[in-house]
């Protein structure tokens, strides 16, 4: 029984993806050369902070474009699951990077707020502006995915936290044009370098945990065991495992302890009910069971190594 997706319905979301990363990464990079030449003439530290999380909002969607093409090569003898994780590898390094950005700006925000500095804040508020609207075009293309893609959701991340921190110089400047408030630079960096690391913890946890191989928050492992015990002719469940390989698929595997010695058609009666429940009830769509009679094994284990 083939619970898994559609690879043509997979195939056609990550051509789609890669098509917005790739308007993304070229949009980015003009940002990111405009930000760095105009903070170098300002002498805005928040502006050439922007333009580094810019940059490695590049870095990382370059990253999450290769995730996607090789996502889609198939299984051979060497890697039978082909590159199924290389999403999730691409989501844990950007998450990854938006930390260590933000420790950085920490870092420069400190020390510039000891020693504030006159800002050009005329640049600053148009070049805050120009970024605003090119990330903000980003956001947009890539939003549609980013629900139930970990890789799409870690790009979209970088670009919508750069946005909002394009936002934060853009009020930073008009402050200092208007107030010649010039300390307000590093403290809007300051604030920046927080949200990122705020907004970069859940994604790294959540890739970190499907990484390690463990057992999706929503999977009631216990539940699972008990229902499954309650079928006729099964006697116990053991030795189970449950982990996400990829955003669209959770495997489930144990063995099953039987009451008699069953033919081998009458297990697989018994499997497609299992594999049905189990499906519809938890949505995890790859089960494999290991039959037994009278082995002599630790039945009173549900998980073991």
């Amino acid at each position: 029984m083939d619970h898994s997706h559609s690879h043509k319905h997979s195939d056609h979301h990550h051509d789609f993806n890669g098509r917005s990363l790739l308007i993304s990464i070229f949009l980015n990079i003009v940002i990111t050369v405009a930000q760095v030449i105009g903070g170098i003439l300002s002498g805005s530290l928040a502006l050439l902070s922007d333009a580094l999380h810019n940059f490695s909002d590049v870095v990382s969607l370059i990253i999450s474009y290769i995730a996607t093409k090789l996502v889609k090569r198939k299984a051979s003898l060497k890697r039978t699951f082909g590159y199924k994780r290389a999403e999730i590898l691409a989501a844990f390094i950007n998450a990854s990077t938006l930390i260590i950005v933000a420790v950085l700006l920490i870092f420069e925000a400190v020390e510039r707020f000891q020693d504030p500095q006159q800002i050009e804040s005329n640049l600053v508020i148009c070049l805050s502006f120009i970024a605003i609207l090119g990330n903000g075009f980003s956001v947009l293309l890539l939003k549609a995915n980013a629900a139930d893609n970990m890789n799409m959701k870690s790009a979209y991340l970088h670009l919508l936290t750069d946005m909002m921190a394009s936002v934060a110089v853009l009020i930073g400047g008009l402050l200092m044009k208007f107030y010649e408030i010039w300390w307000i630079d590093s403290v809007l960096t300051f604030a920046i370098a927080l949200y990122l690391i705020w907004m970069g913890y859940d994604l790294l946890k959540t890739s970190t945990k499907v990484l390690m191989l463990f057992t999706p928050d929503t999977i009631p492992v216990d539940e699972i065991v008990k229902k499954i015990n309650a079928f006729e002719s099964i006697k116990n469940v053991h030795h189970v495992h449950v982990w996400q390989l990829n955003e669209e698929e959770i495997h489930f595997e144990a063995h099953i302890d039987f009451e008699e010695d069953i033919s081998l058609s009458q297990f697989d009666a018994i499997l497609n009910k299992i594999e049905e429940f189990i499906f519809h009830n938890y949505d995890i769509n790859h089960i494999n069971i290991q039959p037994e009679y009278k082995k002599s094994d630790a039945k009173d284990i549900i998980v073991q190594d």
